[in-house]
């Protein structure tokens, strides 16, 4: 005989209450409070300081010309630019193709450095950075395949005229055959961490395109490998020192996602669930620590990464306990759930939190630092 409800049935919906109602309610009040209102920075389009552009390379032969002339054909001042090459050992010839490139391109100021062997993005870009011209104000990290617009240099080196801001990313914009589902993923996180920004500091940034303030960088030293991210934790350091670490409203990337889509989104997940187990202690542990609002940003973004997604399995364990029990609530939630699958929304949602999931798991395993090809 079938029962009405079970207590676990009233677990349950409590726990799903507050699985989606704290990021919906975060949204809504960050959403409306913060993300249309003007900057409260200093912003110069004219501001034209030296920069030094990173390129980390593994196997890209097909794609590092592309990336060359996009950097070649910015409208910022070529003169203040430096390009640094770092290849972690191709077995491709992406090496060769590079220096064929500056060969054609002799008046760009171009840099290739080689690794004898491959040993992940972040221990790559610390020996790149011991190369970065002194003269260069503004260091940024970029991907081969991040396709970049004109003015897009320009654009994100105009926020650094404001000596507050430490840190700069820009806004994704995918290109992939998985693309309505990804633009729904990019819009909601997208604006939440543009509002972040208006308010402080967003804890999350792109590696696609990352700028950072020079000295900020040689005061942190090397960048710290625990997470295997150059976007993310170096910026959070830099947040937690006082400094604005924003992603800019006016200024996107087109991100060409590579094969396996999800595994790439579990590796990410791994990296941020360490990023914020460890960053805020790496910080005071440095002893250059600051509390600012960023805190209070930080703290909301850990519970949404650490602790929500299990509340979200705690919630379902106890509705599947239920229907064992025979209860009619449990059947409906269940189909509830099911039904709610044809919801892109809610599709997109229960697959960042089933990502989340895999890679608290898979961290147990491997911390998976090194990106694959």
């Amino acid at each position: 005989m079938f029962k009405p409800y079970t207590p676990l049935d009233v677990a349950a919906i409590i726990l799903a209450l507050i699985h989606f109602g704290v990021p919906l309610a975060y949204y809504w009040y960050m959403k409306t409070k913060y993300l249309n209102k003007p900057w409260n920075i200093k912003i110069n389009p004219n501001y034209k300081p030296k920069v030094t552009i990173i390129v980390p390379t593994y196997n890209e032969a097909k794609l590092i010309w592309k990336k060359l002339d996009n950097i070649a054909e910015q409208t910022y001042p070529q003169k203040l630019v430096e390009i640094i090459i770092i290849d972690s050992a191709s077995t491709d010839g992406t090496p060769e193709i590079v220096k064929k490139w500056a060969a054609y391109n002799s008046r760009s100021n171009l840099k290739l450095l080689i690794e004898k062997e491959r040993r992940g993005m972040v221990p790559a870009l610390n020996y790149a950075l011991e190369y970065v011209s002194k003269e260069s104000s503004i260091v940024l990290f970029t991907d081969v395949d991040a396709i970049w617009g004109p003015n897009t240099l320009t654009d994100i080196i105009k926020y650094f005229a404001d000596n507050n801001v430490g840190t700069v990313t820009a806004t994704l914009l995918p290109l992939s055959d998985r693309e309505d589902e990804e633009h729904t993923y990019r819009n909601y996180f997208g604006s939440l961490r543009l509002a972040e920004s208006k308010l402080h500091s967003t804890p999350i940034h792109n590696g696609a395109l990352i700028a950072f303030r020079r000295n900020l960088l040689v005061k942190i030293g090397k960048l710290p490998t625990y997470t295997g991210n150059n976007d993310s934790t170096p910026a959070s350091i830099i947040a937690f020192m006082g400094y604005r670490a924003i992603q800019a409203d006016d200024v996107t990337v087109k991100e060409n996602l590579k094969e396996k889509y999800l595994s790439r989104k579990v590796r990410r997940a791994q990296h941020l669930i360490l990023h914020f187990l460890y960053t805020k202690s790496y910080v005071k542990k440095m002893n250059i620590y600051k509390k600012t609002l960023f805190d209070k940003i930080w703290s909301i973004e850990y519970y949404l990464h650490i602790i929500n997604p299990w509340i979200l399995i705690a919630s379902a364990i106890l509705i599947l306990l239920s229907l064992l029990m025979r209860s009619l609530t449990s059947m409906a939630l269940l189909i509830l759930g099911l039904c709610l699958f044809t919801n892109k929304q809610y599709r997109v949602w229960i697959l960042t939190q089933a990502c989340l999931i895999l890679a608290f798991i898979k961290n147990f395993k491997s911390k998976n630092i090194m990106w694959e090809k």
